[in-house]
């Protein structure tokens, strides 16, 4: 648990830290550190609803095929 809390803090740092770099804005840098996150977290959610669909798994499935040709081809 502290190594995912400590993960989640150098996160955070590294999103204000590259957004406050790129604008120069603490307002959108704190306003993206933790939109960011939130959506991502929503994202997860459906994400992890999707993954066990038969069409989820049929598509994965034929990626596994195409990277594993692509691989074999080289």
């Amino acid at each position: 648990m502290a190594k995912a809390v400590s993960f989640g803090i150098l996160h955070l740092g590294t999103s204000f830290t590259v957004t406050y770099a790129l604008t120069g804005s603490i307002a959108v840098a704190g306003a993206v550190t933790f939109i960011e996150p939130l959506a991502n977290t929503v994202l997860h959610y459906f994400f992890d609803k999707y993954w066990d669909h038969p069409r989820a798994q049929a598509w994965r499935a034929r990626l596994g095929r195409g990277a594993a040709w692509r691989l074999n081809r080289a």
